[in-house]
Order: structure tokens, then C-alpha cells, then sequence
């Protein structure tokens, strides 16, 4: 795959605050802690410049700052509520021009999916504003969720939107007005949506930790994953009722 002509920033949006499972980025998954596994995966994207955590200038999140500064990862620095002008800041100050929103909470995130999604948004160029495998529909397990837009896009929300709670999620304003943007929708041919492989409870962590143990390594492919679960399809029980928030 060729890169485009364009900086391509990954961000990836972490902080140790969590309402149902604090300092969950930090939890160890075979040895690393979760966010180095979210960051390992996604350096993997051929078609990234640079991967970029964006946190905040919380003291509590000095423990993300100690880890990034000791691995010599780049990091930003921002608000702690407003995501919107954290994801605006960070893009500013590493150049991006074109955005790939990563959340540290996905420690399954593949490389593949995101080159997939990056493609997408290039070849969809001038025209396109936002490229996701989220929506309109979602057909991939939950914490595949790769967001592509331009830094263009990125500053016409950050201007217009003037509502904290969605500001709080960076992108409900293109959804809550889609008329206004050009999206591209990445769906996967069978619909796996009803897995879940993101982690905000306990009973996510198990059971990313019990895929993560069975591997012992960082650099499986998500197919992998999907081909285990329907050989153990236990483990899928362990977190299918937990219920994703909203905003």
C-alpha cells in the first residue's frame, strides 16, 4: 500500500479516568499494559506517518505521560472533558491532515481494518469528509472502531459545536448531521457487531485477557480472533450483557 502525499495521524485518546473501570489502560494484557498494546497494533498501519496519544493534563494521568516518555512515544496533552478540542490540539501540533481516531480502550484494534478505513477516505477524496466502520452501521466486533477525517472536517466541528456533551465524544455532531458531510460506511461481509471486544468493565478485561493469554502476543489478526471465539464460544457469554453507553 502507498501512503498518501497527506500527513496521516493516528490519535489514539486515553486517560486513566473511567466511571466503571479506572486505570483500565493501565491493566496488564501478557505483559504489557493495555495501552501499549493499542499503540503496538496500531503503529503496525501501513498507511499511518505517526500514531499520537492524546491525553490529558489531569496529575492522574502523569502515569500515562511516565509510560509514554519512558517508551519514547509522542504524546499531546489537553483538555479532560472536551475531547473535541483535545483531538483539535493534538492534530494542530503534530501537523495531521488526515485524522485516524483510535480509543485506548481497544486493545484488539487491527492494523488491517485501519489501512481498510484510510483507504477508503483517500480513494473517496475530495469529496469525502468521514470514513468509519461505526456508521451508519456497524458490522465489525466493537473495538474495531476506526474513525478517518481531515483536519478540515476536524476544525469545522471544533468551531460549530458548541454542545459540551458531545464535545465530550469528538465526532455526534457529523452523526447528528450527516446531510452536511460526505461518509463512507466500511461494513464487513457477515455481520460479527454482537461481539464485543472492547473493554470498559471487568468482564471486558477477562475476556480480552483470556484472547491475549491464549496468544501470548500483540501481533494476531483479528480474523484470529473471530475463528477463536466461534471455537470457544463460551467466552463470548463472559461480557454479552454488558451494555454500551451512550452519550
Amino acid at each position: 500500500m502507498t501512503k498518501s502525499k497527506l500527513r496521516t495521524v493516528a490519535i489514539i485518546q486515553a486517560r486513566t479516568g473511567s466511571t466503571r473501570l479506572p486505570k483500565k489502560i493501565l491493566m496488564d494484557l501478557s505483559g504489557k499494559s493495555m495501552l501499549e498494546r493499542v499503540i503496538s497494533r496500531t503503529k503496525r498501519a501501513e498507511l499511518l506517518n505517526e500514531v499520537v496519544v492524546a491525553t490529558t493534563t489531569d496529575p492522574e494521568d502523569d502515569l500515562i505521560v511516565n509510560l509514554l516518555e519512558k517508551e519514547g512515544l509522542h504524546y499531546f496533552r489537553g483538555s479532560q472533558e472536551d475531547l473535541l478540542d483535545r483531538y483539535y490540539q493534538s492534530a494542530k501540533a503534530y501537523k495531521a491532515d488526515i485524522i485516524v481516531r483510535i480509543t485506548s480502550d481497544c486493545p484488539m484494534i487491527d492494523p488491517e481494518i485501519i489501512d481498510s478505513i484510510i483507504g477508503a477516505y483517500v480513494k473517496g477524496q475530495p469529496k469525502t469528509d468521514y470514513a468509519s466502520n461505526v456508521f451508519p452501521i456497524r458490522t465489525f466486533p466493537r473495538g474495531l472502531d476506526v474513525e478517518v477525517f481531515g483536519f478540515d472536517v476536524l476544525s469545522e466541528i471544533w468551531a460549530k459545536d458548541g454542545d459540551p456533551r458531545r464535545r465530550e465524544h469528538v465526532v455526534p455532531y457529523i452523526h447528528q448531521n450527516q446531510n452536511e458531510f460526505k461518509i463512507i460506511n466500511v461494513t464487513n461481509g457477515e455481520d460479527l457487531s454482537f461481539m464485543r471486544w472492547t473493554v470498559d468493565t471487568e468482564e471486558d478485561f477477562r475476556l480480552v485477557k483470556l484472547i491475549y493469554d491464549h496468544f501470548g502476543h500483540d501481533s494476531f489478526h483479528w480474523i484470529d480472533v473471530v475463528e477463536l471465539l466461534k471455537e470457544k464460544t463460551d467466552w463470548l457469554e463472559i461480557n454479552r450483557h454488558i451494555i454500551q453507553k451512550t452519550i
